[in-house]
């Protein structure tokens, strides 16, 4: 008996992807606006468009692969692979990548074109990630990646976040709680309504309420683009302006490990799908994600598209493959008449925010819960890049709206702050995440071998300046690439490679089982 296209679960899968989707859309059009300087011109007609083709392309593979699946065994509750928006990447391009550009040059147009440029390499790792996938999990330590992840979810994503909530406690504060209550103890809200969906229409309600009563917490936002016909164009131009200019490479520090990510990422939500049930075949899905990446950049959107996690929760709820079309074609009619700024005039951006609060405090707990409880100090250790990276944020904003700059500041602080310290742990630090927590978990397994491999690597990235190598100078923090950009780095890691071997020997001596068969970079 074929299967039904929509079946009553689809409706809360829908709306809980829906939400999701449409609040990743919301924060691209702030941020871009307000962190990036783009005009609003510019995000409704070119970038929320872009974003939009390429939700609609996955979401539309997905459910044709969940139909395929359930005509092939007959089976009718397989759930399509949810998809969209990765917010990781979203927070890393705009903060890492676009921000810089922009308060570098003051040029919108450059830091768009640096994003999209990162948007296409991500992209075109994510499709070689299809064929090549399987080796980078097998060779890459669980808590490296998870580490870095948590990194940029506990500061990036959580921090930033909860001092805009505590910042508007009158409306924020309750939608927050709501979403945590109804996450955290996974109690279903009255009439099936998802958890984000109810407290984004409490919080709204409220902040009318008060401002109807005249205690304005809400400001309508004035600068949003306009209801209009905004059809996805074409920017082979803009995509590849940067292609031949440094600042288009220099961030491959960043552009690296978030397409790694993305790519390990949609290898563990294909293993988390098919432990509740529904195996998909890797190589098609991968690809298909890649693909989003690649028309996402090509139609203006500068930010990379993944599977999410999070497959079986859908299933629970008795999605199956039509809420995965509906979310599609909801999005991107969505998405061509500006509906997306629109709402940004009747939703307050802080009563939504209480749910990317929940996912950077829930992927920095699942850090520390998925690792083998031995590696958890390695998950700690590769958190240290990530802070140093969120604290020289801090120190930068603050010099910028004092009216001065690092370049005048960095020589007075001093032991009272060492910010040469700081900068040098900021640059790279997502490649020095991963490269630290590999480090630290072989040495907790007495694998020495394998940590005087991945400390080599640190000193082949630190000579290269994909770590630890800048410049500081009037304009800002530069990139340093090239031979020799970091010696002492490079040196010192070189020199702990060296002692590294040295405890491999000392090991064998007391008689102890090497362990390292195998690839020295096996896991």
């Amino acid at each position: 008996m074929a299967s039904r296209y929509f079946v009553r679960g689809d409706i809360d899968g829908f709306f809980g992807l829906f939400i999701d989707n449409l609040l990743q859309l919301m924060l691209i059009d702030v941020l871009c606006r307000y962190v990036c300087g783009l005009p609003a011109e510019l995000v409704a007609g070119r970038i929320i468009p872009g974003a939009a083709i390429s939700i609609l392309t996955g979401n539309l593979f997905y459910a044709w692969q969940a139909r395929k699946m359930m005509e092939k065994t007959g089976r009718t509750d397989v759930t399509a692979l949810p998809y969209g928006i990765n917010t990781v990447s979203l927070f890393a391009y705009v903060f890492l990548i676009m921000a810089p550009v922009y308060n570098e040059t003051k040029n919108p147009t450059l830091a768009w074109q640096a994003g999209l440029l990162a948007c296409f390499l991500s992209g075109v790792m994510e499709v070689a990630g299809a064929f090549v996938g399987d080796w980078l999990r097998r060779n890459t330590p669980r808590a490296a990646l998870l580490s870095a992840l948590a990194g940029i979810a506990v500061t990036f994503i959580a921090m930033g976040f909860v001092f805009q909530i505590f910042a508007s406690p009158a409306i924020a504060i309750i939608p927050m709680m709501m979403i945590l209550m109804a996450y955290a103890s996974r109690m279903k809200m009255p009439f099936g309504i998802p958890g984000g969906l109810a407290a984004v229409v409490v919080g709204t309600g409220l902040a009318w309420i008060l401002r109807a009563f005249g205690f304005e917490f809400f400001q309508p936002s004035v600068n949003a683009g306009h209801l209009g016909f905004y059809p996805p164009t074409p920017v082979p131009g803009d995509l590849f302006a940067l292609l031949a200019d440094a600042r288009g490479w220099k961030y491959l520090s960043v552009i690296f490990p978030m397409g790694l990510f993305n790519v390990i990422g949609s290898l563990q939500n294909l293993e988390s799908a098919e432990a509740a049930g529904d195996s998909f075949d890797t190589k098609s899905s991968l690809l298909v994600n890649g693909i989003g990446t690649l028309l996402a950049s090509f139609f203006g959107s500068a930010f990379p598209t993944t599977i999410y996690i999070g497959h079986p929760a859908w299933k629970a709820m008795g999605a199956r493959a039509g809420y995965s079309t509906v979310n599609g074609v909801v999005i991107v009619l969505l998405s061509l008449i500006g509906g997306v700024s629109v709402v940004l005039r009747v939703v307050p951006l802080e009563v939504t925010l209480g749910i990317l609060l929940w996912i950077g405090v829930i992927i920095t707990a699942q850090s520390f819960q998925e690792t083998p409880e031995r590696h958890s100090i390695a998950v700690a250790f590769g958190l240290l890049p990530s802070l140093a990276a969120w604290a020289l944020l801090l120190v930068e904003t603050s010099l910028r709206k004092a009216g001065t700059t690092l370049f005048e500041v960095a020589p007075k602080f001093g032991s009272d702050l060492y910010i040469y310290g700081v900068m040098a742990l900021n640059q790279g630090f997502l490649i020095s995440s991963m490269v630290l927590a590999s480090i630290m978990v072989y040495i907790i397994d007495r694998d020495f071998l394998k940590a005087a491999a991945w400390t080599g690597v640190a000193a082949v990235l630190s000579s290269i300046g994909l770590i630890h190598a800048y410049r500081l100078t009037p304009q800002g923090i530069q990139s340093q690439f090239g031979f020799c950009a970091a010696p002492w780095f490079a040196a010192a890691y070189a020199m702990t490679a060296l002692l590294c071997v040295w405890f491999y020997f000392l090991r064998k001596k007391e008689g102890e089982n090497d362990g390292a068969a195998g690839s020295v970079f096996g896991s």
